[in-house]
């Protein structure tokens, strides 16, 4: 693959011209707590299934983003085991019996270093590449990702992962703020609610591409191929 030459990727509201020397692929919090069952995210009642049909879309982005030699970047959300990054008003939210920091299945809940804290083995980072520790819901606050991102010369990020309307839509707002162009394959983000999965991404679309663009893993696989 010439790294430098432009894939011109099938998108909405209109074509993203990927250059995949400047090009990484963000996978946003695909966290065991949130996404297995038993985990932390079915504790609250959510349905895992409905996150869980993302795993095998990004599987096989992953996989041809790692054959095509491109950069990979992955993030979790969760906070220090002194719990001295986490706000009083984010362990409180939502009065729950069982909150952050608190005992869960799989460990202490959203606490770095814990089982429930770590990534699914389906999308397990490979050496080298980085994963960011995030205290929120974006990856750029409170993280050296913009850092990262500058000195390996990325200027577009494709950004997968859950939530959509949470984490993955805070990113990309973040990420175009700071210059990033961001393209958004739905069919590998995935939300516990559907009409938010359909909300968030038309957000990231409106208006001409607000925020970036939206497409499918299967316009972007044959194009790395």
């Amino acid at each position: 693959m010439n790294m430098n030459a432009t894939l011109s990727i099938e998108a909405e509201p209109y074509t993203f011209e990927l250059v995949p020397a400047r090009c990484a692929l963000l996978i946003i919090d695909m966290q065991r707590d949130f996404l297995e069952p038993g985990g932390f995210g079915e504790m609250l009642g959510n349905d895992v299934s409905q996150l869980r049909q993302a795993i095998e879309p990004n599987k096989k982005l992953l996989e041809a983003w790692r054959a095509a030699g491109l950069q990979v970047l992955h993030t979790r959300e969760g906070h220090r085991p002194d719990l001295a990054d986490l706000p009083p008003a984010k362990k409180v939210r939502g009065h729950g019996a069982t909150t952050i920091g608190d005992t869960g299945p799989m460990g202490r809940i959203l606490i770095r270093g814990e089982a429930g804290h770590d990534i699914i083995p389906e999308l397990y980072p490979l050496p080298g590449e980085p994963v960011i520790d995030k205290p929120g819901k974006g990856a750029f606050f409170a993280t050296d990702l913009h850092a990262i991102l500058q000195n390996l010369g990325i200027t577009q990020l494709v950004v997968t992962g859950v939530t959509t309307e949470v984490c993955v839509n805070t990113t990309v707002r973040e990420a175009n703020d700071r210059g990033y162009e961001c393209l958004v394959p739905e069919d590998c983000v995935a939300s516990y609610f559907p009409i938010f999965q359909e909300m968030g991404l038309k957000m990231i679309k409106a208006q001409g591409g607000i925020f970036g663009w939206v497409t499918g893993s299967s316009k972007i696989i044959p194009a790395l191929a």
